[in-house]
């Protein structure tokens, strides 16, 4: 009994339309188009982080002729959180936020307008050397973490935009 429901249960997933987001490896469509897209220049040393880790995702299968470029505005903000009594303050918080926009070469068309961000938290101590050492890492950090959602986003846009296609 328990190998029949197990094998209806498969039958059923089997049908739910469910397919995996880069079928075909590097040499699949999401996977090509995400090759094809060029990355602007991005102001800024978040912006040079943020770029470089777009271009390292998106030449991962490998480089094929521009059809896309991305176009990316960041901002950048570090604020002082907890304020002690002596008025110092004791924790950071960094926050990076990307509106971003994927164009296509051939038609200027706007294929996705998106905004995505994150942030991270730090904590301010008594060596000055330590807190911008600890605010640059956490800036190195959130431009992977903003560049993989950023990634994420693109790729679903041109999954539906290939379905559409078909």
């Amino acid at each position: 009994m328990r190998i029949f429901l197990a094998c209806l249960a498969l039958c059923t997933l089997s049908a739910c339309g469910l397919s995996p987001m880069y079928a075909g490896g590097g040499s699949g469509a999401v996977a090509q188009s995400m090759a094809a897209i060029e990355v602007a220049p991005i102001e800024g040393r978040a912006g040079w982080l943020v770029r470089s880790a777009l271009e390292e995702r998106f030449g991962a299968a490998g480089t094929v002729s521009p059809q896309y470029r991305i176009d990316v505005r960041l901002d950048d903000q570090l604020e002082g959180l907890a304020v002690l009594r002596d008025d110092t303050i004791s924790r950071e918080r960094r926050t990076l936020r990307a509106r971003y926009q994927l164009v296509g070469l051939a038609t200027g068309e706007i294929l996705l307008d998106a905004t995505d961000g994150s942030d991270a938290g730090i904590d301010v101590v008594s060596s000055e050397y330590a807190v911008i050492a600890a605010e640059q890492t956490a800036l190195q950090n959130l431009s992977q973490d903003l560049a993989q959602r950023m990634v994420t986003r693109i790729a679903l846009a041109l999954r539906r935009q290939g379905d559409a296609a078909q």
